[in-house]
């Protein structure tokens, strides 16, 4: 079944508004993983406008303290996310091609021919995995592009899912599903396994699930931490587990 890694930039994000340590993301991430998220996701960013460099540390620890949980460490590997790699081995690194001050990821990787980021990506990617990391890349839901990045190295794609949670409800909604689902065909074909992450909510979640299976993991932070802001965060784990539970039931149905 897919996976939910949780991530918690959001609740460092109000922590970071006032100089009084709450919400304590490392009781954020506790609460998570006791409710059955499966991992838990970071995007540490140079400015430190949310997760922070002691936060890196911390959640790796509490990670550790659970059996069969997974730390994923988000972001660009030419800024500091491959500074973080080296010091904490997390499980898995989504490799992002965020500007350092970019409001939020807002495209994927260009591994076109004649562009630089493959390139350059190749040897990170190498020593990534020779500490023991799988590597994940952030990258646009175009099926051609997934053959490119399993020439990089990389285990993974995280497809950037805002084209789907923008179409989601609209009569672009099924020709959008449509191309996810062939990048999702075509990184499998590649050998890649298929992550999904960026404004997936309880109510796009199991659709786009259905749609690409299988997906391996989904990275869920801004909508499940409002929603907690309303049932709880135990409660909202349950409830986003709950959907991935449907999906898998409805892919092995059929329905």
């Amino acid at each position: 079944m897919t996976r939910l890694s949780v991530n918690l930039n959001k609740v460092a994000l109000l922590r970071n508004s006032r100089a009084l340590g709450i919400p304590n993301v490392v009781q954020a991430a506790t609460l998570a993983l006791h409710a059955g998220a499966c991992g838990i996701t970071v995007h540490p960013r140079p400015d430190e406008r949310h997760i922070r460099p002691h936060d890196v540390f911390a959640l790796a620890e509490v990670v550790r303290s659970f059996a069969n949980v997974e730390y994923n460490i988000e972001g660009n590997p030419f800024e500091n996310v491959l500074d973080y790699a080296r010091k904490v081995r997390p499980h898995q690194c989504t490799l992002v091609p965020d500007d350092p001050g970019q409001f939020t990821s807002d495209h994927g990787w260009d591994l076109s021919p004649g562009a630089r980021d493959g390139p350059r990506l190749k040897p990170v990617i190498a020593e990534m995995q020779a500490l023991g990391i799988r590597v994940s890349l952030f990258m646009d839901a175009e099926p051609s592009s997934m053959a490119l990045a399993a020439a990089t190295g990389a285990d993974c794609v995280e497809l950037y899912t805002e084209p789907y949670a923008k179409a989601f409800a609209t009569p672009e909604q099924t020709s959008v599903v449509e191309r996810f689902a062939a990048a999702a065909k075509a990184a499998r074909q590649a050998g890649l396994l298929v992550n999904a992450g960026h404004d997936l909510n309880r109510a796009n979640l199991a659709p786009l699930l259905v749609a690409a299976r299988p997906v391996a993991e989904v990275s869920i932070g801004h909508a499940l931490i409002a929603d907690a802001l309303e049932f709880g965060l135990s409660a909202t784990v349950h409830e986003y587990l709950a959907v991935i539970e449907r999906a898998s039931e409805a892919r092995v149905s059929g329905r």
